[in-house]
């Protein structure tokens, strides 16, 4: 079997979406995403210029060969625009070996270790009581675990707050909005937050809450602390993790779990954090870390400090991604949970996937590969619209973390 093409696809079916077609000469086909919000051109073009060249003629059955060659010969290793790229190939010549094999990719990692997926929804509203009903509706459909975000007092375009009760996405049209932040506004007003899901729902649901990035270490240990009365599932990206290092202080002063992770493009952007256990999930997708054959390094890594996976998955993330995503997640014998957040209709027709939820858990089916597919006709329908995520400023115009 050799590889004799390979093809980027772009379209906006309600968000703009990059995917890479990798076809052989037996007729099968493999599919990969390769979405970064905000600069998805730059992976495309990464893609169209420097990797797809090199690809054809080559056997895709030699996943491990073409993965240390696009990132050994890059030379300017990692990186989010050449770990997506390789991430993508990566996921679509596990897609190809799938088929060929006539089995899920997770049959092929090792086989399942459970029946279904844990998955957490997203809800969000303007004000306190808002986010509480929301919380309300996601457990009435089925959800065991939700991730709760409030719009705060005084500050607009809040992170986390959706225009829509179930399609959050932040980038829009144009260059990057501006918005403000206040970490003392905060830290007083979201414990308040979860004090009253708990008042409503009780001890059983998980709650999971994202800070963003936004807050220092001594600050987010504070936090931390004050939430261990609501016992969350799990605190978000406390502080920026460029410091892995950062994290010792607020494992010193809280035992609320600290999940992080999602901006990580290879195991040695968690490797400190991982062996020296500042963490309780990790957070790295398949399409920004290198792809199934890299996410699973940093998954068995974090086996060896009981550190547990935590996905991202949300909705800037094609249903390739989260296809794929699900095949390790069954695998993975250190699961914890998965980030789900329901794609458009006009999004999941243009990618039909066999993956479903029942009951708070996503069941990925055992079709051949990852288990999803691109309507290329229908994909054409939707050009690519230029976008943009938000940045933010402290009250008194300092540029902050979004």
């Amino acid at each position: 079997m050799k590889i004799i093409a390979v093809k980027v696809i772009v379209c906006s079916p309600g968000r703009n979406f990059v995917t890479i077609k990798i076809e052989t000469d037996e007729g099968i086909y493999g599919l990969g995403d390769a979405t970064l919000n905000g600069r998805e051109k730059s992976v495309a073009t990464y893609i169209e210029e420097h990797i797809s060249p090199c690809l054809i003629g080559r056997n895709p059955s030699n996943i491990e060969d073409i993965w240390q060659y696009l990132y050994r010969g890059a030379y300017w290793r990692r990186g989010p625009i050449t770990m997506t790229a390789i991430a993508a190939v990566d996921c679509a010549l596990w897609d190809i070996k799938g088929k060929k094999a006539n089995m899920p990719v997770h049959e092929l990692l090792g086989g399942s270790s459970r029946n279904g997926v844990l998955v957490y929804g997203h809800a969000n509203g303007q004000d306190i009581p808002a986010t509480v009903d929301a919380v309300g509706r996601y457990l009435d459909e089925g959800y065991l675990a939700v991730r709760a975000q409030s719009g705060i007092p005084g500050l607009e375009k809040v992170y986390g707050i959706g225009r829509g009760e179930k399609f959050y996405e932040p980038a829009e049209t144009g260059l990057p909005i501006e918005t403000l932040w206040s970490t003392p506004a905060y830290l007083d007003f979201a414990p308040k937050l979860f004090e009253a899901i708990r008042n409503t729902y009780g001890s059983k649901p998980h709650l999971l809450h994202d800070i963003h990035h936004r807050l220092t270490p001594i600050e987010a240990a504070r936090l931390g602390k004050s939430f261990e009365q609501f016992n969350l599932f799990w605190m978000e990206d406390p502080v920026p993790a460029e410091n892995q290092e950062s994290l010792k202080l607020i494992r010193q002063h809280t035992t609320t779990p600290i999940a992080i992770g999602e901006v990580f493009n290879s195991i040695w952007d968690c490797e400190i954090i991982l062996r020296e256990q500042l963490c309780d999930y990790i957070r790295s997708t398949v399409v920004h870390a290198g792809g199934i054959t890299h996410l699973r390094r940093i998954i068995d890594l974090a086996s060896l400090s009981q550190i547990r996976t935590g996905c991202h998955g949300a909705t800037d993330l094609s249903p390739v991604c989260m296809a794929a995503a699900l095949q390790i997640d069954m695998w993975a014998p250190n699961f914890g949970i998965q980030e789900y957040m329901v794609h458009s209709p006009e999004t999941n027709d243009v990618f039909p996937h066999q993956y479903k939820f029942e009951k708070g858990y996503l069941i990925p089916g055992n079709e051949p590969g990852i288990g999803a597919d691109i309507n290329e006709k229908l994909a054409k329908k939707y050009p690519y619209k230029p976008a943009s995520l938000p940045v933010a400023r402290l009250t008194d115009g300092t540029m902050w973390n979004w």
